[in-house]
């Protein structure tokens, strides 16, 4: 079974018993600082990922990072994983809680790739036009930043692009300028 499918399945798992439980916030807070510890500490990947380091020592790290911070379901939840041996899955299996959270709240998430820093006024302009597209009414926005575009911005929202960048527009003039469609074929 692939990775993507095995932590799906634990994190459908753990929302549904957060929701049965009623404390989702407190489990999508915990799973928030499994994303954050992975996105900020390589060191903490290679340990949960490591074939050398045992399930029992990957806990006792986990216990050590998480343990005085996390809901009693989390816990459980990580020994869970871990007596499983899953633990190099723990970081897939928060991003897709995550998003399983999102759905369940009727939140739309999206993503704006700019070359500078969004205001406020930018902010809820693409906010609106989330909102718009999708025709839900909580939207994340997901704000990077990423010189390479030059110009304009980039909205992903699932599957959709909308690329109203400098660089994309040059790139289309430059396909437009090797198609010449006044020459004469022969």
């Amino acid at each position: 079974m692939s990775a993507y499918r095995v932590a799906s399945r634990y994190a459908k798992s753990l929302l549904e018993l957060a929701v049965e439980n009623d404390i989702l916030e407190k489990v999508h807070q915990d799973m928030n600082g499994v994303l954050s510890m992975a996105g900020q500490s390589p060191d903490f990947i290679d340990a949960i990922k490591s074939p050398v380091i045992t399930s029992d020592q990957k806990l006792i790290l986990i216990r050590a990072l998480f343990g005085k911070t996390v809901s009693p379901l989390s816990m459980k939840f990580f020994e869970l994983v871990s007596k499983k041996g899953r633990e190099s899955l723990l970081p897939d299996m928060a991003q897709g809680f995550h998003r399983l959270y999102n759905e369940h709240m009727g939140i739309q998430s999206a993503e704006v790739v700019a070359t500078i820093q969004l205001d406020e006024a930018l902010r809820n302009s693409f906010k609106d036009i989330v909102k718009e597209v999708s025709g839900k009414d909580k939207v994340e926005l997901i704000e990077k930043i990423n010189p390479n575009v030059i110009g304009g911005f980039i909205l992903k929202i699932e599957d959709r692009q909308l690329d109203e960048s400098i660089k994309s527009k040059l790139q289309q003039l430059r396909l437009g300028f090797t198609q010449n469609l006044y020459e004469k074929k022969y």
